[in-house]
This record gives C-alpha cells, structure tokens and sequence, in this order.
C-alpha cells in the first residue's frame, strides 16, 4: 500500500515513554529500566519537561564502575548533551539526526502541545519504517564511529 504523505517522527516513534524524575535515584532509574525492558530513559524535570537522557551503560559507566553507590546519586546528573525531534518532523530528519550526533535513541516531543515528550524513536524503529538503504547508511555512520 502506497503513502501519500512522507512518514512523520510521531509515524515511527514509540508512544507513552515513561520519564525517571531529574532528582530519582539512579538506581530507581535501572529498577524502571528493568521493568519497562529498556536501555535508556528521558529524564524529566519537576516541571514535566525533558531533561536529558540516562542510559543503563551510563549508569554503569559513569556509577557503578567508579564505586559509587546508583542510590545516592541523581538521574539528572548524567543528563548530558540533549537531543530531540518535534513529533511532526519528517521522519528522515529523525534519521539524520541520529547520524549525525551518533546517538541511538531520540526522544519526540510534541512542540504544538505543550512541548511535551511523547514518545522515543529507536533504532528498531527505525528498522521498521525506513528502507535497507537508509538503514545501512544509519548503521555506517553511527557504528563507525562508535567506541
């Protein structure tokens, strides 16, 4: 079945990512991860709004393996460089996004309607919605320069 419109990032994402609170443990963080069965959170802030991203290799990397018990420090600590996509991109953009900052998740936010997160694109999203080319360009680009 053919689309007449281009595929938007709202098309591709995951809908209803859940936030770990900027000032909840880190610990909290992975205990949420586990349930949910992912790799990464959005942390949001007391207002609601996106704050940054931890990942469980962060926690790992930048907690545990320095000594540092996940339960004494805060999510929003590990924040980091942000980047987002508004929901109504084109879904493409997501794609380039993700290359060029050589991320693998990209949390959505929905700029119309409050400037809210609405949901995360993956690269299995990614899979799912764009063609081999594209996804092996993605994978060149983020993988080569991976550590």
């Amino acid at each position: 079945m053919a689309r007449n419109k281009p595929l938007k990032a709202r098309d591709i994402m995951t809908a209803g990512a859940k936030c770990v609170g900027q000032h909840e443990s880190l610990l909290d963080a992975a205990k949420m991860m586990r349930e949910l069965h992912v790799g990464a959170l959005p942390i949001c802030g007391d207002d609601d709004r996106l704050q940054g991203l931890v990942t469980d290799r962060d926690i790992v990397v930048q907690c545990v393996a320095d000594g540092v018990d996940p339960a004494s420090v805060e999510a929003g600590s590990l924040g980091g460089e942000l980047h987002w996509i508004d929901a109504d991109a084109p879904a493409t953009d997501a794609l380039s996004s993700m290359e060029q900052h050589q991320i693998k998740r990209l949390p959505v936010i929905d700029v119309q309607n409050g400037h809210r997160l609405v949901g995360m694109i993956s690269e299995a999203n990614l899979a799912q919605n764009l063609s081999d080319k594209q996804i092996a360009e993605f994978a060149t680009r983020v993988y080569a320069g991976a550590h």
